[in-house]
């Protein structure tokens, strides 16, 4: 349950999928705890399988190319509450294009939020990298 003035996890969220449609990556790091976490167990070497903290958080998602992708839609299937209340799991498509060749690229993925006192605190992202386009 949220405390008053607190956001709740699915209102942040929301907050999360408009700040990258946006490309608005200072928002998007300022929903993060000060010692938030991204972790993408099957990533293979770029991006990074951890980023530990808010600020190296900020230095990968401001990094001006960020991967060679811009993310234009965000297919949300289905969002899962858990009987942890700060857990939130997301099944979605990241749907966007390469930058430098404008190919597009739909790509599922599963992703795990803890979410607390209004703050994601982890983001586990299980991408479908079978369906990443060629970035070289």
């Amino acid at each position: 349950m949220s405390r008053p003035g607190v956001e709740s996890p699915l209102q942040v969220l929301e907050q999360r999928n408009k700040a990258i449609l946006a490309n608005d990556m200072q928002a998007f790091v300022d929903l993060f705890a000060e010692d938030g976490v991204i972790e993408m167990p099957f990533t293979a070497g770029e991006p990074p399988a951890r980023l530990a903290g808010k600020e190296a958080i900020r230095a990968y998602a401001t990094h001006a190319d960020r991967g060679g992708f811009r993310l234009d839609e965000l297919w949300v299937h289905q969002t899962h509450r858990t009987a942890d209340p700060e857990v939130v799991i997301v099944e979605l498509t990241s749907v966007g294009r390469v930058t430098s060749t404008d190919q597009p690229f739909k790509v599922p993925c599963i992703q795990v939020f803890r979410i607390r006192d209004g703050k994601i605190v982890l983001f586990r992202d299980y991408v479908g990298h079978a369906f990443l386009p060629d970035l070289s």
